[in-house]
């Protein structure tokens, strides 16, 4: 396991994962972190978006739906920290993608841990 940080938000345990660890990849990368979670008896897996790949941005290649299904499989939320407006402007499906997420409960794109708190507060 790499660095991390547990928190509890407004009575939600979050696992806040490091920048340095390994990328968020794939159904197996995803799987990783979910073990972490329930290691740790967390509900929301907060990973910033230096691991996320270039290709999670690229809907076609599936990355993005890979790991996002593991996730609501397993009934956890997975948020994405930082700064993505660089992908959301090179794709109007990303951009919807984004939006529709950002709606529900199971994924989130998130500038910082402040939109994570705010998010959690509701």
């Amino acid at each position: 396991m790499t660095a991390q940080m547990i928190d509890t938000l407004h009575g939600t345990r979050v696992l806040r994962c490091a920048p340095d660890g390994p990328p968020l990849d794939g159904e197996g990368a995803a799987l990783d972190l979910i073990g972490d979670a329930y290691g740790h008896d967390v509900q929301l897996i907060a990973v910033p978006v230096e691991r996320i790949p270039d290709a999670f941005f690229q809907l076609r290649s599936g990355v993005a739906g890979a790991v996002v299904q593991k996730f609501v499989n397993y009934r956890l939320c997975l948020a994405v920290r930082g700064d993505i407006s660089r992908h959301v402007a090179e794709s109007t499906a990303l951009r919807d993608f984004v939006y529709e997420s950002n709606q529900g409960n199971q994924l989130w794109f998130l500038g910082g841990v402040e939109e994570l708190d705010e998010r959690l507060r509701k």
